[in-house]
C-alpha cells in the first residue's frame, strides 16, 4: 500500500502537524472498516477516567487490527466522538501517540453517548 497526503496550499485553510486534508491510497489490496471502539476493559467496564480510556481504545484497536494481520501503520482515517469538547487535546496526544506522529485523515465530533460512562469513541478504517 502506498500512501500520498493531499494538502492544498491555496483557497483552503492550513493542515496542521496531525492533520491532513485527505490521503490517496494506491495499491491496496484490503480494506478494513472498525466499528466505533470505546475504552472498555475486558470486561466491559469503562474507567472513570479520560486517559484510562483512551490507553483502553488504542489497545482495543491494536487487538483488532493484529486480528486482521494488520498495525496502526494501517489506519488511513479516524474519526473520534467525544462526549465534551475538552476532551479534544488529550484525544489528540493520544492519536499522536498511537499513531507514532503520522497525520491521517481524522474528524473529531462532540456528541452524547449511549451510556454516559463512555468518554469517548474512535472508528478508524485500515488498508493494506
Amino acid at each position: 500500500m502506498l500512501t500520498k497526503e493531499i494538502n492544498p496550499t491555496k483557497a483552503i485553510y492550513a493542515a496542521s502537524r496531525d492533520y491532513v486534508h485527505a490521503m490517496e491510497v494506491t495499491e491496496a489490496t484490503r480494506q478494513l472498516f472498525v466499528s466505533g471502539t470505546m475504552g472498555l476493559a475486558e470486561d466491559g467496564s469503562a474507567p472513570a477516567s479520560l486517559d484510562d480510556q483512551l490507553e483502553l481504545i488504542w489497545s482495543n484497536i491494536r487487538c483488532i487490527l493484529a486480528e486482521a494481520g494488520m498495525s496502526v501503520s494501517n489506519i488511513v482515517r479516524l474519526t473520534s466522538y467525544l462526549a465534551r469538547p475538552e476532551f479534544a487535546e488529550k484525544n489528540q496526544i493520544a492519536r499522536e501517540k498511537a499513531l507514532n506522529g503520522r497525520a491521517v485523515p481524522t474528524t473529531a465530533i462532540v456528541i452524547t453517548p449511549l451510556d454516559p460512562s463512555w468518554l469517548v469513541e474512535i472508528e478508524v478504517v485500515a488498508m493494506s
